[in-house]
This record gives C-alpha cells, sequence and structure tokens, in this order.
C-alpha cells in the first residue's frame, strides 16, 4: 500500500505539483479514485466516510461539513473532531471565518470555499464570481480573511483564471480549483461530472469521461424485466419448483404429524 498522503505533503508540495482532486460519493467510487492515482478526494461528513477512508486508505480526504448545521464556532470544533475520528484528513467549511478560526485553533486542517459557494448562492446565483473589478475584490479579501483565520486548504470555484492564479500565488494556503483554468493546486471535479452520472444539467467547466446514465438506465430496464418475468413466473405456478424446496422425509413427516397432534 502506498504511503498514506497528508495535509503536510499537500502544502510542501505547492508550487511544484498539481493534484488531481475528486469529490466522490461512495467506497466504489473512492476505490477506483485510488486506483487511478488520485490521492486528494472529498466526500460528505456523514455515514458514507468510514468505508470511503476505508476504500481510500492512501488519499487525502477533505469532508465536507454541512452548511447551517453547526450554530456556533464550538459546535463546529464538536462536528469537525467527530469527522477527524470517522476518517477525515480535512474538514470542508463554507461557514463564516470565525468558524474556520476555532477549528483551526484546535489544530484542524480546514478547507474554505470562495467564489460561487453553492450554499451561499442564495446571494450571488449560481454564475461565475468575479468577472468585475469590485467582485473580483470582494473574493481576494474572503480568501485573505479564510487564510487570516488559518485554513489550510481553499476551494476556488467558478472564477476568472487571472483572479484564481492571483489568488493562488499570493497565499500558502493549497488552492482547490474547480471551473477556474489550470492554475491552483489541485484540479478538482465531482465524480457525478466525471462519471456522466446526471441526468440534468452539467456545469460548463464539468467533462463526462463515462456515460454511467445510460448504463444505470439500460440497469433499470433489466431489474424491471426480470421482476416482472419473477411476477409472471409466481402467477403462472412455474415457481417455486421442486429444485427449490425443501421435504420432509415421509417417515419424519408421519412422526411429527402424530407428535403435533398431542400439542
Amino acid at each position: 500500500m502506498a504511503a498514506k498522503t497528508n495535509v503536510h505533503d499537500l502544502l510542501r508540495a505547492k508550487g511544484s505539483r498539481k493534484w488531481v482532486q475528486l469529490h466522490v460519493d461512495s467506497a466504489a467510487e473512492a476505490a477506483a479514485a485510488e486506483s487511478a492515482g488520485i490521492l486528494v478526494l472529498s466526500c460528505e461528513a456523514d455515514h458514507s466516510l468510514p468505508a470511503i477512508r476505508a476504500a481510500a486508505p492512501s488519499a487525502l480526504i477533505s469532508a465536507g461539513m454541512p452548511h447551517g448545521t453547526s450554530a456556533t464556532p464550538d459546535e463546529a470544533v464538536r462536528a469537525a473532531f467527530g469527522a477527524l475520528r470517522a476518517g477525515a484528513d480535512a474538514i470542508y467549511c463554507s461557514h463564516s471565518p470565525r468558524f474556520i478560526e476555532a477549528m483551526a485553533r484546535e489544530g484542524i486542517p480546514v478547507t474554505g470555499h470562495v467564489g460561487l459557494v453553492p450554499n451561499l448562492a442564495a446571494w450571488t446565483g449560481f454564475r461565475a464570481i468575479g468577472r468585475k473589478a469590485d467582485e473580483a475584490l470582494a473574493v481576494l479579501r474572503k480568501a485573505k480573511d479564510i487564510e487570516n483565520a488559518g485554513a489550510a486548504f481553499l476551494e476556488v470555484e467558478v472564477v476568472p483564471v487571472q483572479l484564481a492564479d492571483h489568488i493562488t500565488r499570493g497565499t500558502a494556503m493549497v488552492t482547490m480549483g474547480m471551473g477556474c483554468g489550470s492554475v491552483c493546486d489541485t484540479q478538482y471535479l465531482f465524480s457525478c461530472d466525471v462519471l456522466g452520472t446526471n441526468t440534468g444539467h452539467y456545469p460548463r467547466h464539468s467533462k463526462r469521461y463515462a456515460d454511467f446514465a445510460r448504463l444505470e438506465a439500460e440497469l433499470q430496464e433489466k431489474r424491471v424485466a426480470a421482476f416482472c418475468a419473477f411476477v409472471g413466473d409466481v402467477e403462472a405456478a412455474g415457481y417455486p419448483e421442486r429444485s427449490h424446496e425443501i421435504w420432509m422425509d415421509e417417515e419424519e413427516f408421519e412422526a411429527f404429524a402424530k407428535g403435533a397432534t398431542r400439542l
């Protein structure tokens, strides 16, 4: 088994290595990612985390803290320690810098987020962030606030390439780039986009390398066909056959029948 990838490895390699990063939804995806040499993963901090950890023992895993589940920094610290015990190496947090600072003070590696932050899209809409100078400056200020709070990583999502490059060059944090060119320290996509499991909208920055939605539709058709065949077989008395059944020897059944009359 390869050596475990840790926070120090990414920080030490900043500026000299480009990491491939993938958000995974299952242990099967995590195992496939590690087999493909992808050693930076993200996932949700839920019941799937321990299995994902076991499936990708060499990868660094940033587990997402659901936005709003921690109402105070103290609650965030407790939740983060729970995720670390479950197998996470870092905690993704889209909360304010005061939550990040509380976790960082306890030695918890934190991933902040700037640009298009889906949890905060009510304020921005789902669009590229930072095309105008004033908005780009606001993104940069937020990045600096996150760094000052002690974050180790910074997800940079759907911002202009020039802005992502400026942030990456000016910060000690490892930048995780999604939809902002190739200038960040990691190149980050979601497995659902890579595998083509979505049946709806695909972001402009995504790229499909498989069509799992089609394969799943074919599998579903085969499931329905098999279940229909089962129903028809039962209704036509074709199932169960003698080979599917268990029968007592005649003598044993007669002994049982006699004993049953006394109960």
